[in-house]
């Protein structure tokens, strides 16, 4: 299979990484090079350990290069439309080494103050406490507060849309014009619609992450990351810090998985976002659900800009449950058809409560400033039949009913 430009989406999800033509055997799906190092020609080759081009058909250690991998990485970027793809061992890891490789001691980065719980924390106690790089967190919902956040030594912007777990968004393109006129580069996680419903190169992002965990592997059984660039000094940075110095590459099993879930995309994501919008209408027409956040409902309050820069709604809600963190236990304690877990992504449905679980670390008073309530529950719609869930639904709603009942009635 020739890699060519005018190739659609779905197509390049299936087979770009993966050409039969390479393989002595004709392999149809890469296999899985478990190989930890590799023959070279002899002791004067001429490339070095830390020079080998996989283009080029150089493989001399698994940390360095792995064909697998490698297909993996040509099928990333390809799906976000990007020069260079980065496969690593988990989000974390690839957002870890994006900061690393564009801030160091004294540079300062401005990140949207709803991100996911785990950067927001790798921001504060990493590269705040320790390495000395000042970060501003701002309400981006608003570009004009990225603008006035922006410094001289501003190096990074950093933005997800939407966000985890209140799927707030920011004006993608009007932040790279910001970020952009102060010399500083735009990062944005795309985690949450996956290059199917969003491309942020396209609207200006220099650089895009994803925990491949998610959307891209889609099935829950492969822990991975990724970073999409144009950018060739910046990838060759990133490159080195991945192979050499961090040695945090995703290893080739979960390469394999990863290849192997992306086939899937496009057809995974289209359910997805059917069945989260019919469960997103759902609860915000009943009455013990206060406030539902999903994209694709005109209440939302970003609604038309969600239509301009994404291509779909995505698969992630969150709502907020009438009563107080008891009454949400009950309902989720209810719930069998989802799934009581962190992580999303996957093709079963999940649910959490983010104060009780993801964002539980974060002190209470920062997390209701955040938006993050007792009774915020985010779910993870799956691709299951929608009436299944909607009666699981039913299920934790009655279960909420007997709960409250059964509650003593309030002092006066």
């Amino acid at each position: 299979m020739g890699e060519r430009d005018d190739h659609r989406f779905a197509t390049r999800a299936v087979s770009w990484g993966e050409d039969p033509a390479s393989s002595d055997v004709g392999d149809v799906v890469s296999p899985i090079h478990l190989t930890s190092t590799y023959a070279v020609p002899g002791i004067d080759s001429e490339f070095k350990l830390d020079e080998a081009d996989p283009e080029e058909g150089e493989f001399l250690y698994g940390r360095l290069s792995n064909p697998t991998r490698h297909a993996a990485e040509k099928r990333l970027a390809a799906l976000e439309g990007g020069a260079h793809g980065l496969a690593f061992a988990s989000g974390t890891a690839a957002i870890s080494t994006l900061f690393f490789a564009t801030v160091t001691p004294g540079d300062h980065i401005v990140a949207f103050d709803d991100l996911y719980a785990g950067t927001r924390r790798m921001l504060e106690s990493l590269f705040r406490d320790r390495l000395g790089v000042d970060v501003s967190f701002v309400d981006a919902t608003d570009a004009g507060n990225v603008a006035d956040a922006m410094r001289p030594e501003t190096k990074l912007v950093y933005m997800e849309t939407p966000t985890n777990p209140l799927l707030r968004l920011c004006d993608l393109d009007a932040i790279a014009d910001i970020a952009h006129a102060g010399d500083a580069l735009l990062g944005v996680d795309n985690t949450f619609l996956s290059p199917f419903l969003q491309n942020p190169l396209e609207l200006g992002a220099d650089v895009v992450a994803h925990s491949t965990t998610k959307y891209l592997n889609g099935h829950s059984d492969s822990i991975g990351g990724a970073l999409v660039l144009d950018d060739d000094d910046l990838a060759a940075e990133c490159y080195h810090l991945q192979r050499v110095l961090l040695g945090n590459a995703m290893a080739p099993f979960d390469a394999y998985l990863t290849l192997r879930g992306s086939k899937t995309l496009p057809m995974r994501m289209r359910q997805h976002e059917a069945n989260a919008s019919e469960i997103a209408t759902f609860l915000e027409g009943h009455p013990l659900v206060e406030t539902v956040h999903y994209p694709g409902l005109e209440s939302h309050p970003q609604h038309e800009l969600a239509k301009q820069q994404m291509a779909g709604y995505g698969g992630v809600l969150s709502f907020e449950l009438e009563g107080d963190m008891d009454d949400a236990a009950a309902f989720l304690e209810a719930l069998s058809t989802f799934t009581l877990a962190v992580s999303l992504g996957g093709v079963e449905s999940l649910v959490e409560l983010p104060a009780g679980m993801t964002h539980e670390p974060i002190p209470k008073a920062e997390r209701e400033e955040l938006g993050i309530t007792d009774t915020l529950v985010r779910m993870s719609v799956g691709v299951e039949a929608v009436d299944d869930l909607l009666a699981d639904l039913e299920r934790g709603f009655a279960a909420m009913r007997r709960f409250s009942e059964q509650q003593p009635p309030a002092e006066d």
